[in-house]
């Protein structure tokens, strides 16, 4: 199930993720930011997961970056990553930050190969993870298949 639309392989991204990527424009995210463009990489997510990244893009922390995160609101509402949680592929992991265990759940769920993350309670997931195909690591860390 991790063939997208034009045969792009589906990842998932936490927040802060994107945060990086559309907001920060972090380095390391930049590899990352080139597939999705190319279209070799289909980023993917669940309507709770859009909610709480919408909401954080309008925290007053994010004040500074304001124009930046008014062009990510735009560029994730015309994503059309927006995907429906699938039945569960076997028992996924479970992570310690409850709040974290979406990301987990849509990545197996959907046999994606990476979820890209900093949190630590996903990271903790990396072995338990890569056992269902899926890399569970730091963008930084990211190298996608040549």
């Amino acid at each position: 199930m991790d063939e997208g639309a034009g045969g792009a392989t589906a990842l998932v991204l936490d927040t802060n993720v994107v945060l990086d990527w559309l907001v920060f424009d972090d380095p390391a995210t930049r590899p990352l930011a080139a597939a999705l463009d190319a279209g070799r990489l289909r980023w993917i997510a669940t309507e709770p997961m859009l909610a709480e990244l919408l909401h954080v893009l309008q925290r007053p922390e994010l004040d500074r970056w304001r124009p930046a995160c008014e062009a990510a609101r735009e560029r994730v509402a015309a994503a059309g990553c927006r995907v429906e949680m699938p039945p569960a592929r076997g028992r996924a992991p479970v992570c310690r930050d409850a709040a974290d265990q979406m990301f987990i759940d849509l990545a197996l769920a959907w046999g994606a190969p990476w979820l890209l993350t900093r949190d630590k309670a996903l990271l903790q997931l990396a072995r338990a993870a890569r056992g269902a195909g899926t890399t569970v690591c730091t963008p930084a860390r990211w190298a996608p298949a040549p």
